[in-house]
């Protein structure tokens, strides 16, 4: 069992810069690849990234690629979201997801653990 934790997310202006903290319970977090994915309202969840379990292999949504970078930190256990030049258009609830099969995936159903969520908001 993994339990996440999502924190970071707040309030910016375009072209702004956040970064998204995802603190994963269990001694296995080194197993799981980890990813980010994101809602806006009256719209389905999307991938944002996803990382390996060893960090050596990043995967990014093309709306975010050169912008977000995805890294993580498995002596603490967490995966981390960097996000610059923030639009409008990322405005949403960011979610963690930890995936025990150690790749990563962009789908959503291949996800077993997920967060509760942090909301990010970018004004222009």
């Amino acid at each position: 069992q993994v339990q996440l934790v999502e924190s970071g997310g707040g309030l910016v202006q375009a072209g702004g810069s956040l970064r998204l903290s995802c603190a994963a319970s269990g001694r296995t977090f080194s197993r799981y690849a980890m990813g980010w994915f994101r809602q806006a309202p009256g719209k389905e969840r999307e991938f944002v990234a996803h990382i390996s379990w060893s960090g050596r292999s990043t995967y990014y949504a093309d709306s975010v690629k050169g912008r977000f970078t995805i890294s993580r930190d498995n002596a603490k256990n967490t995966v981390y979201l960097q996000m610059n030049s923030l639009k409008p258009e990322d405005t949403a609830v960011y979610y963690c997801a930890a995936d025990q099969d150690g790749l990563g995936s962009r789908l959503t159903y291949e996800y077993d653990y997920w967060g509760q969520g942090t909301q990010v908001t970018v004004s222009s």
